[in-house]
C-alpha cells in the first residue's frame, strides 16, 4: 500500500475524529492561526503530495511530510522570537531500473527570526537540508544550506503571503551533481463561516542548476475545529502545473493535510 493510500485512510479517520461532539466550531481567527507559518505556537502537520502524472514520463510520485514546528521566545542572546520547523519526508520515486523506491528523503530544517509582528508579519532565517535519503532516487546526496523568508498579512476575511526558500549544496557525495534550488510559495486563504475556508498554496519550484521548473496553481478547501486548546485543520487542494520545463516534474498533484496547532 502506498503512502497516498495510507494518508487517505488517515484523513477519513481524522475527519470522523474531529466531527465528534467534543470538538467546537472554530472561528476565522482560529483558521488563520492554524494556516499561518509565522504563528508563535507549537504545531505538528501531516501533509501529503500525491502526483499521479508527471511531464514526459509514465510515472507517479508521493511525498508524505511530517512537520513539527517549535517557537522560541526572545532571550538575552536573540531579542526576537524564532520559529524552528523541521520537514521529514517519506517519499516514493521511480527507480531508474524499474519499479519504485519508497523511504526516507532528505531532512530539511529552518529557523525563522520574526522581525515584524504588525499588520504584515515578516520573518527570515537560515535553512539546511541534510542528505538522509535511504535511496539515491529519494534525495540529492548533498548537504545544502540557504535562506528562507516569509511575509504574511492576516485579517478575519483572509490570510495572504508568501514563503521563499533558496539553497545551494556545499558538501556531500562527490559523485552526485551540484544542486541549487529556489522555491516560492504564494498563498491565499479566504475564510468562510464555521471554520471553513478556500485555499491556494502551490509551490513554484526552480532547479537553478539544471534549468528545470514547474509552477502549480491550486484551488482547494479546508475546515478548522477546536478541541480544548488545540486547533485541528484538515484540507485538500488539487494543483495543476500551468508552466514547466523539463521531464519528470509534476503535472497534476493532490495536496492534502491535517494541521494541529497547540495552546494558542
Amino acid at each position: 500500500m502506498g503512502y497516498s493510500c495510507v494518508f487517505g485512510a488517515g484523513a477519513l479517520c481524522a475527519a470522523a475524529f474531529v466531527s465528534s461532539p467534543v470538538f467546537a466550531q472554530a472561528s476565522a481567527d482560529d483558521a488563520n492561526k492554524s494556516n499561518n507559518p509565522l504563528n508563535l505556537a507549537a504545531s505538528f502537520n501531516i501533509q501529503n503530495y500525491y502526483t499521479p502524472s508527471v511531464f514526459g514520463a509514465s510515472a507517479h510520485t508521493n511525498d508524505l511530510l511530517l512537520r513539527p514546528t517549535v517557537p522560541v521566545g526572545p532571550n538575552s542572546l536573540i531579542g526576537v522570537p524564532q520559529i524552528f520547523r523541521g520537514t521529514v519526508p517519506l517519499s516514493t520515486r521511480p527507480d531508474p531500473s524499474g519499479g519504485y523506491n519508497t523511504g526516507l528523503g532528505d531532512l530539511n530544517l529552518f529557523d525563522i527570526f520574526l522581525l515584524s509582528e504588525g499588520d504584515v508579519q515578516l520573518g527570515v532565517g537560515p535553512l539546511v537540508t541534510m542528505p538522509t535519503a535511504t535511496d539515491p532516487s529519494l534525495g540529492t546526496g548533498k548537504w545544502q544550506a540557504g535562506l528562507a523568508a516569509v511575509a504574511v498579512s492576516a485579517t478575519r476575511a483572509r490570510l495572504i503571503g508568501g514563503l521563499v526558500q533558496w539553497q545551494h549544496s556545499f558538501a556531500g557525495q562527490s559523485s552526485r551533481p551540484t544542486t541549487q534550488s529556489l522555491t516560492a510559495q504564494p498563498f491565499g486563504i479566504f475564510n468562510l463561516p464555521g471554520g471553513w475556508y478556500i485555499r491556494s498554496t502551490g509551490i513554484w519550484t526552480f532547479d537553478l542548476q539544471h534549468g528545470s521548473y514547474y509552477i502549480p496553481v491550486g484551488l482547494g478547501a479546508g475546515k478548522a475545529w477546536k478541541g480544548g486548546s488545540t486547533i485541528y485543520n484538515a484540507f485538500i487542494e488539487p494543483q495543476y502545473s500551468i508552466a514547466h520545463s523539463g521531464a519528470g516534474v509534476p503535472q497534476f498533484t493532490i495536496f492534502a493535510g491535517l494541521n494541529m496547532t497547540f495552546g494558542k
